[in-house]
C-alpha cells in the first residue's frame, strides 16, 4: 500500500476516533482552511461554521460508527476517496438512537506533507429497522 494511501486511512482512523470523543481540535487539525460539507437538504458549511457550531455546543451528539473505505484514488496533491459509512446518534436528552448510513465522497488536499479533508459529500440516510 502506498505511503499516502496510508496517511489518508490514518487521516479517516483519527477523524472517526476524535468524533467519538467530541475532540473538536482534533478535527479542525484534518481540515484544509477552505474545508466544504455538503449533505441532502442543507445548505454547504464550512470549516469556519463546524467550528462556530460545534464550540457553540450545535455538534452532533455523541456517535458510534463505522467507515468502511472503498476507493481511494490519488492525484499528485489531490485525493478522493470513497466510503461506507454508518452511524449511531445517541442523544444525551435520552432520546432514542438514531441511525443513519450511506456513502460519502471526500476529496482531499496534501498541505505541507498532510492530507486534509478539502471537501466531503454526505449521503447517509436513516436506516429504516423493520418491526417484528
Amino acid at each position: 500500500m502506498q505511503n499516502d494511501e496510508k496517511q489518508i486511512r490514518m487521516l479517516v482512523a483519527t477523524w472517526m476516533a476524535a468524533t467519538q470523543a467530541g475532540d473538536v481540535d482534533t478535527l479542525l487539525s484534518l481540515m484544509a482552511e477552505d474545508a466544504v460539507f455538503l449533505a441532502p437538504g442543507r445548505p454547504p458549511m464550512r470549516k469556519s461554521e463546524f467550528e462556530a457550531a460545534a464550540k457553540a455546543g450545535r455538534a452532533p451528539p455523541p456517535f458510534d460508527g463505522t467507515s468502511d473505505i472503498e476507493e481511494i484514488k490519488v492525484l499528485g496533491d489531490w485525493a478522493f476517496m470513497r466510503t461506507r459509512l454508518t452511524v449511531v446518534a445517541t442523544p444525551a436528552d435520552g432520546s432514542p438512537p438514531t441511525e443513519l448510513a450511506g456513502h460519502t465522497l471526500t476529496i482531499l488536499r496534501k498541505d505541507g506533507g498532510k492530507w486534509l479533508l478539502a471537501r466531503d459529500a454526505n449521503l447517509l440516510s436513516p436506516v429504516q429497522r423493520q418491526r417484528t
